[in-house]
């Protein structure tokens, strides 16, 4: 009797695994065409096309587009909330924890087609809510905490109105996937981002913040002439 149930609790088991296993290559081949084209421009028969199977196996998996979208954003969010919520234990300092939060982002952003969130804002509104929900959130208690914490530290200026700030840094991120004030956004996401991050830290930085700045900035330089 209990080789017959273990039996099937491993039948089910392996089940469950391989049900995850597709869902997950589904999601990453997804993810990837949306990087490329953006999500507007990849149907759900582009999809199956790539990974080689009919498109009745990607609605067994997923009811419609729209809950596979969804899927890539909250597995982005989460993801991007368990490194940033990291970086902020392992920073040295307020200025540190913005180097490394870029270097997380660095890789997603190189590969990312600027029109994903306008996709996002008028083909999926519920998805795009749940990330202006993020974005007004966790983006904005992150901002808020790591500009006090520079404040307590002396690297940024005191004077600054940390409200104002954060929701600045929020916008100036979001700006640069707006081709109207970025034509040529398309293939220079991580630049603009890159020059964003640059002026708002220089603005904010104290004399001894501006030390950190160059600090971290000729580590990267090393790091990036070994590779």
């Amino acid at each position: 009797m209990e080789t017959l149930i273990t039996k099937k609790v491993s039948i089910v088991l392996c089940r469950n695994f391989e049900i995850m296993e597709v869902k997950e290559r589904i999601l990453i081949k997804a993810h990837e065409l949306f990087n490329r084209y953006g999500i507007r421009s990849v149907s759900m028969d582009d999809l199956a096309g790539h990974l080689g199977v009919s498109k009745k196996t990607l609605y067994q998996y997923y009811t419609d587009k729209e809950e596979l979208v969804d899927a890539i954003f909250c597995t982005i969010m989460e993801g991007n909330r368990s490194s940033c919520t990291q970086n902020k234990k392992v920073a040295e300092n307020a200025v540190h924890e913005l180097f490394l939060a870029f270097d997380m982002i660095q890789e997603m952003f190189s590969n990312m087609n600027p029109s994903i969130l306008f996709d996002m804002e008028k083909y999926h509104p519920t998805v795009y809510q749940k990330f202006k929900e993020y974005k007004n959130g966790f983006m904005y208690q992150m901002i808020k905490q790591n500009l006090e914490r520079g404040v307590k530290e002396e690297l940024y200026r005191k004077e600054i109105d940390i409200d104002i700030i954060t929701r600045y840094r929020i916008e100036s991120i979001a700006m640069a996937f707006s081709s109207e004030v970025f034509p040529g956004n398309r293939t220079q996401l991580l630049k603009i981002q890159q020059e964003l991050l640059d002026h708002f830290l220089h603005g904010l930085a104290t004399a001894k913040g501006h030390k950190l700045i160059e600090k971290y900035k000729q580590q990267r330089s090393k790091k990036l002439s070994l590779l």
